[in-house]
């Protein structure tokens, strides 16, 4: 589903790792050649386990030691066999040594880079990368990351006493970055037990083990540094961020809390420099536990659908729709042919409700309706025209072809002539003519108002609105000329609104932008 999309001028998550490196954990993990080392649902099912957790264990002398003892032994070391190849970006730079750069591109960009490659004479045909992972049954089902297994021509375990097992893959997710694997040991082995991530507070002491650098298994300490962290690398982002250190090699190993249980899978690191800087990422145990059950049940995952592209609502855009708070999910634009489409979802509502479940922010309706299994009928409640709306909605399939949602990037666009004026948000307008809809290749159909003029000092700069955009609709209501867009605007003022909501289109793209008064 949607990424989530702030209005201008809010600082995210994204703008910060622009300036530093974010690593998935293997991916930037230990590859071995002989000549080189380098650095770089069905729902409610639950993962059968053996192992009793650790009763609230608070050593007098403040060790860890027990939770190490009863844990250690169900964390292993995954090693992944394929064929490296060198390249190189399109800046001359060489990429990281890893062959999981790829996967990095996608899920961090450029931010993702490894550490500089050896030179393509030193460097074998076939590698190896180190990962780590953890036993969840004692019949050798075992919990990674999907980034340490993709790509692999082959899969090696080796457990905590040195013991090396071949491993089949049982399932696999990227959009969580998780993966199941299963070995035949010949014996029960130790197992680590679920925990409820929910309960984690920030500032909760936790465990992280695994195998950094390929060095062996070891343990940090550390606490919660904050929740729900979205590093814009899947639909489904909510990582724990956590100070204990981890480093490559770490990528799927147990993140466990003060009872030695699993709270998290740690899967990414912040850092400039590539090495552990106290800023790590976890996936939450609760939001793994359901993907694993699935997985290991079917081997795969289908995922929920509507077709609606979707936006947070903040407080100009619920102050001009008549919302007594900022919240929900604002339909921007919905999909032809799509579940939504289907059941009456239309452009400007704000879901509010899915499933039963309350719907805070865009982020919630993707997870919410991707943990649906397609078929279902489910009520979506919606806030439209001043009040809320009952909608009967059967939930599609998502599948990787499918456009579930798109977010606008900011990018210009060509400007137009200058048109009539509103002085009061610093916009200047003008009818889309037969030129102007040649000139900006718009469909025959295409109405509203083009945005020839924007004053840098008012408030419609402010709130994103450029040059070259098309208001379609003010106050979800459908405009086709400049003067029913002039009309509409000074009617919101008048109605003691503080802000008026206009539906713009860019780039083919639609996005509900809220201009306050109160800056005009």
């Amino acid at each position: 589903m949607a990424q989530d999309q702030l209005s201008p001028g809010q600082t995210t998550m994204s703008d910060i790792l622009r300036r530093h490196r974010v690593a998935a954990l293997l991916g930037a993990a230990l590859i071995i050649s002989p000549f080189v080392i380098s650095f770089a649902q069905s729902a409610g099912n639950t993962v059968p386990t053996t192992q009793t957790p650790v009763a609230g264990i608070t050593a007098p002398n403040g060790s860890f030691a027990p939770i190490v003892a009863a844990d250690k032994p169900a964390v292993v070391t995954v090693t992944t066999v394929m064929k490296a190849q060198p390249e190189s970006t399109d800046d001359g730079m060489p990429l990281g040594n890893s062959p999981f750069d790829d996967y990095f591109r996608q899920f961090f960009g450029d931010k993702g880079r490894a550490a500089p490659r050896t030179p393509p004479q030193e460097q074998a045909q076939r590698a190896e990368a180190l990962g780590s992972g953890f036993i969840v049954a004692s019949d050798g089902t075992i919990v990674t990351n999907n980034h340490v297994i993709d790509g692999a021509s082959s899969i090696k375990v080796t457990l905590d006493d040195g013991t090396e097992l071949p491993a089949t893959l049982v399932g696999r997710d990227a959009k969580n970055d998780l993966a199941v694997l299963k070995i035949k040991a010949g014996k029960s082995l130790p197992t680590v037990k679920w925990g409820d991530s929910d309960k984690l507070m920030t500032g909760d002491q936790v465990l992280a083990i695994g195998n950094p650098f390929g060095i062996g298994t070891t343990v940090t300490a550390g606490i919660v540094s904050a929740r729900g962290r979205d590093l814009h690398s899947g639909p489904f982002d909510d990582f724990i961020q956590i100070d204990a250190p981890i480093n490559h090699g770490n990528s799927g190993g147990p993140l466990v809390d003060v009872n030695g249980n699993v709270v998290g899978i740690n899967a990414a690191i912040y850092s400039p420099n590539g090495g552990s800087v106290g800023v790590g990422f976890a996936i939450p145990s609760d939001q793994a536990q359901k993907v694993v059950a699935k997985l290991m049940k079917d081997g795969s995952i289908q995922y929920g659908y509507l077709g609606v592209e979707i936006q947070p609502v903040t407080p100009d855009v619920a102050s001009a729709i008549g919302l007594d708070h900022a919240g929900g999910a604002l339909v921007s634009q919905v999909n032809d042919g799509s579940p939504a489409a289907g059941a009456g979802v239309q452009t400007g509502d704000v879901i509010t409700s899915f499933a039963g479940q309350d719907v805070k922010d865009p982020k919630d309706l993707s997870r919410a309706v991707a943990n649906v299994a397609p078929g279902a009928r489910e009520t979506l409640v919606v806030w439209r025209k001043g009040r809320a709306v009952q909608i009967s909605v059967a939930v599609g399939r998502n599948t990787d072809d499918v456009k579930t949602a798109s977010a606008d990037d900011g990018s210009g666009t060509p400007s137009a002539e200058q048109g009539s004026r509103l002085p009061a948000i610093g916009l200047g307008l003008m009818d889309i003519t037969p030129d102007i809809r040649e000139q900006m290749n718009l469909a025959d159909n295409q109405h509203g108002a083009m945005v020839a003029s924007v004053n840098p000092d008012k408030a419609a700069a402010a709130s994103g609105i450029q040059a070259g955009d098309i208001i379609v609709a003010v106050n979800q209501v459908p405009v086709k000329s400049a003067r029913q867009v002039t009309q509409a605007i000074a009617q919101a003022g008048k109605s003691g609104r503080k802000s008026v909501l206009l539906l713009v289109e860019r780039d083919g793209s639609q996005i509900y932008v809220a201009v306050p008064f109160a800056n005009g």
